[in-house]
């Protein structure tokens, strides 16, 4: 192939990773040459107002599903946690890159030496009114139960500028994807990972996916030889409940689908009030051969037993959120 192939992405250092990491596959399977291409992202201009404020983490994603429907690139490289579940006509996910850890992790001040990461010891570290930060809806539904009398502060940046504004003593703890840590090397500051049952994942979280336009054809064959299978059934199961539940980028939803010991999936998901310690779970089990219907099945019994009513709170909901403390 010689034919210059176009790579849309955000500029952040994580972004770039992803998108890099894009490159190189692509290289190996032929594709020459492969051209970055950094584009702006209204996410990235309002790094001071928190993503409930502005519209959610779509803004990371519109101007580059822009550009690839203008032409202006040939893919699109994103996290897979910041799209929608509903994508401008004439794009589609093409492939996935292998998942990594999905769970979210708590980083400490780097002067505070933690011999022991579990929960309990992080629980005994922080004390009864930490300040925690995170912008995430669903990591503050959840984690208040887990961290009660904590104080949920906004942050956003990079996650080096993260990790500055933590060391300055502006929070107690940060609450981060562990992917991206471990993707920009920054793995060593995890204090300890919250086991999934604790605070269940966003959808897609340590996913990255490439979309392209779905009339490119030759780009579409090449990113499906390219994509992890088993990082792409999960994504399409995580993606189905989220689409059952009426979409959106800020929900306190989360939903981790994984391999079960008997190689059936297993997809586990929560739906969390914001204003009360209300929450509902689900546990299902489904066949590779129809992902969606798994994701579709939890849905139905989230909503059966009252997500509904929450999601509906949620949306209506127009204050600041709840701190918890």
């Amino acid at each position: 192939m010689t034919t210059l192939w176009r790579i849309g992405t955000r500029g952040s250092a994580l972004a770039l990773w992803q998108a890099n990491t894009v490159k190189t596959r692509l290289e190996g399977l032929g594709v020459a040459p492969c051209e970055i291409v950094v584009i702006t992202t209204d996410g990235d201009r309002l790094q001071d107002a928190p993503l409930s404020d502005i519209g959610g983490k779509r803004l990371f994603v519109k101007e580059i599903e822009d550009a690839l429907l203008e032409g202006e690139i040939d893919l699109a490289v994103h996290s897979a946690k910041d799209m929608a579940v509903v994508l401008p006509a004439g794009l589609h996910i093409a492939g996935v890159l292998p998942r990594a850890d999905p769970r979210d992790a708590v980083v400490l001040p780097d002067t505070h030496d933690l011999s022991e990461a579990s929960l309990p010891r992080l629980l005994e570290v922080l004390g009864s009114s930490p300040r925690i930060g995170t912008s995430s809806v669903r990591r503050i539904a959840q984690l208040h139960r887990q961290f009660p009398g904590a104080e949920f502060l906004p942050v956003r940046g990079n996650v080096d500028t993260r990790l500055r504004k933590l060391d300055a003593g502006d929070y107690d703890a940060l609450v981060l994807a562990a992917a991206g840590l471990h993707r920009l090397d920054r793995g060593g500051r995890i204090s300890g990972c919250l086991p999934v049952d604790a605070c269940i994942p966003a959808p897609g979280q340590g996913i990255v996916a490439v979309e392209c336009r779905e009339d490119a054809d030759e780009v579409t064959q090449t990113l499906v030889a390219m994509s992890d299978a088993a990082a792409d059934v999960a994504l399409r199961v995580e993606r189905a409940i989220v689409a059952a539940l009426g979409g959106g980028c800020q929900l306190p939803l989360g939903a981790h689908c994984r391999r079960a010991p008997d190689g059936t999936l297993e997809l586990l998901a929560c739906v969390t009030s914001i204003e009360s310690d209300h929450e509902v779970r689900a546990l299902g089990f489904g066949e590779d051969s129809d992902p969606e219907a798994l994701g579709e099945q939890v849905a139905e019994r989230l909503i059966a037993d009252g997500a509904g009513a929450i999601l509906d709170a949620v949306r209506e909901y127009d204050g600041p959120l709840p701190k918890h403390d």
